[in-house]
């Protein structure tokens, strides 16, 4: 039995990714990936070096924290880095020197364009949030709190954990469960009584793990096979298709 937000009757609170699921910044990261990854490519194996392409952003990439997807796509790739440190600067050839980099990238994209929210999933959580469940954004995004701010959705969430809270922390990032399981337990919620709701294939993969009790995959770019084969137990194109009205 579902209600009329397309959850099962006995969901609480709703924990929402944020990048392609509240905002419209999920092609951005991709791009500020592949140009990062293009030009340390090309560095490292000459210029006919086999580009970042968009199956490895999904594979490797998207949803999870910056350093861990450097470091998964490069073991793809059979490079291996030194590590580093979070302060590395932009051109160090470490892990997380390439994170910042595309870190960089990211920022004046952002700067340059602005940031857009996907208005279907603004109502669909007003009309969440009418309904007295609980709300939390859960993001990779060390960003999160000024992207928010940007497009004015802070106050649609009680929780927040990301990039930066998982590091205070020490929580894995996703494909591990274990910041979807830390905004459950903020918001005082057994995961089973939590919905997830995310774009990315990791995303999926923790939400499975984490033994929520409904996952809602969110298909913007054409992988809703993909989605539902990783655990998504409805996919929908746009959070409007849930219903609610707040």
């Amino acid at each position: 039995m579902t209600t009329d937000l397309g959850l099962p009757a006995d969901i609480q609170a709703c924990l929402f990714d944020l990048d392609g699921v509240v905002t419209k910044t999920a092609v951005v990261h991709a791009a500020a990936w592949k140009e990062m990854f293009d030009a340390f490519l090309r560095q490292h194996e000459g210029p006919d070096a086999q580009p970042f392409s968009d199956d490895d952003y999904d594979q490797y990439v998207d949803g999870r924290p910056r350093a861990d997807g450097v470091r998964t796509f490069l073991a793809s790739r059979g490079i291996h880095l030194p590590e580093g440190t979070p302060d590395d600067p932009p051109d160090a050839q470490t892990v997380h020197g390439l994170g910042n980099r595309k870190n960089e990238l990211l920022l004046e994209r952002i700067r340059t364009d602005g940031v857009e929210a996907y208005d279907g999933t603004l109502r669909y959580i007003e009309a969440v949030r009418a309904r007295g469940l609980r709300t939390a954004i859960v993001s990779s995004s060390a960003n999160t709190r000024d992207v928010l701010h940007s497009i004015g959705a802070e106050k649609l969430f009680d929780v927040r954990i990301d990039g930066v809270v998982a590091a205070e922390r020490g929580l894995p990032g996703k494909p591990h469960p274990d910041t979807f399981l830390a905004a459950a337990a903020d918001l005082g919620v057994e995961p089973g009584r939590a919905a997830v709701f995310e774009d990315a294939l990791a995303g999926m993969d923790a939400g499975r793990a984490g033994r929520f009790g409904y996952v809602v995959g969110v298909d913007r770019v054409g992988q809703s096979d993909a989605l539902r084969a990783h655990g998504a137990d409805r996919v929908v194109k746009d959070l409007a298709e849930l219903g609610g009205r707040a």
